[in-house]
């Protein structure tokens, strides 16, 4: 980082369970009590009828594959993403869920190879073993020495942020909350004396502005804050017009960069007053390979966002202001990321320039990784809040 810029790296949900688990070193076990499927591994072999045959056991760094050099490379400040995975050798499903999402603890190194600096746990699979997998989970990442923000032990503990110091002498403040929007059963809010997530029930300015106080009492001068939200529906481009009223009352309110995910392929960003809301980032790693249904919205593009924001010390001027948007365009095969090729990249931005007003997207021909560059969005009047 210069002294006057701070990288964050962010990406959707990661779900290193399930089928994913089951190649790693130390698969738990393959029970699955979903409807059609009773055991990950038949996620494995509709991953391997699509794309060839996957190894197993693999090395930990298999499933994130061309996205760790490009991250070595680029060495950003700060690693964010969302864990939809509950890490336990638990076997008590939850009762009122479709599908659940297990890593067995000892395949922890699968995610500490990312170094990332915060591991989101606000959604709606981190409590599919229940409460005894939550816990299980947050004493599992907390003795891998993995941070952890959206739950806790208790309300406390789940609604504070995730702190990273920047060498500048402000802070990365990560504050996680799980919508109802994103199916999270109201049971699983984290209480005085109940360990839960930080949730949501509603998008709408009496909760906004609740979020607002939360984080102006974190907040010094020269922290940038970055509140990172499970919501919205799994499929389509539109985004409801509460969700784009509840983001940017939050950047009204201080809040320097939205982190939205829960949505199985990206959808619309946008700059607001200088700040970035990305309103769905996509899955990212997981093993949907060879799941048919959905193939018009392209689940098998993956992104890496690197975000460049205005840091300095805690006399600066506007930290938290968006200096630029650089997007790596990732590609599902073997159940591990792969380089894009230039049509899917072409493909990819196309999509995204037509969801999100005003943004124009180019691809960055200097590059030979085929990166996506924000190259400028006209941000809306200063202080309005419609869509």
């Amino acid at each position: 980082m210069s002294g006057s810029a701070a990288t964050l790296f962010l990406c959707g949900d990661v779900m290193l369970g399930r089928g994913v688990d089951q190649i790693l070193p130390h698969p738990g076990s393959p029970e699955l009590r979903e409807d059609f499927v009773r055991d990950a591994r038949s996620y494995v072999r509709l991953a391997e009828a699509v794309n060839g045959p996957v190894p197993a056991p693999v090395d930990p760094a298999w499933p994130w594959g061309a996205a760790l050099p490009w991250l070595a490379e680029r060495d950003p400040d700060v690693r964010i993403l969302n864990l939809e995975t509950s890490v336990t050798r638990g076997n008590a499903f939850a009762l009122d869920k479709a599908v659940h999402y297990r890593m067995h603890p000892a395949n922890l190194p699968a995610l500490a190879v990312a170094r990332p600096d915060v591991c989101v746990l606000a959604n709606n699979h981190v409590l599919d073993f229940g409460r005894p997998g939550l816990e299980e989970t947050l004493v599992s990442l907390r003795r891998a020495g993995l941070r952890t923000a959206g739950a806790g032990r208790g309300a406390e503990e789940a609604y504070a942020p995730a702190v990273t110091p920047l060498p500048s002498g402000g802070r990365v403040l990560v504050f996680a909350l799980g919508s109802s929007s994103a199916g999270i059963p109201p049971s699983w809010a984290a209480t005085p004396g109940t360990p839960g997530i930080a949730y949501v029930p509603e998008l709408s300015a009496q909760t906004a502005a609740a979020v607002v106080r939360h984080v102006r009492r974190a907040k010094r001068p020269g922290d940038i804050a970055v509140v990172s939200v499970h919501w919205g529906s799994n499929w389509g481009y539109r985004v409801p017009r509460e969700q784009i009223r509840f983001a940017r009352l939050l950047v009204d309110g201080g809040v320097d960069l939205v982190h939205g995910h829960s949505s199985h392929h990206p959808r619309r960003l946008e700059v607001y007053r200088d700040r970035l809301v990305l309103h769905g980032c996509g899955d990212f790693v997981d093993d949907y390979e060879g799941i048919s249904g959905y193939e018009e919205y392209r689940d098998d593009l993956r992104i890496a966002y690197l975000v460049t924001l205005a840091a300095g010390g805690p006399d600066a001027a506007d930290p938290g202001r968006l200096t630029g948007l650089r997007m790596l365009p990732l590609k599902a095969r073997r159940l591990r990321l792969e380089p894009a090729p230039r049509d899917d990249r072409a493909w990819l931005r196309n999509v995204l320039v037509r969801v999100s007003d005003g943004v124009h997207i180019t691809a960055d021909d200097s590059e030979a990784d085929g990166s996506l560059v924000l190259v400028r969005s006209p941000a809306p009047a200063r202080g309005g809040t419609g869509p």
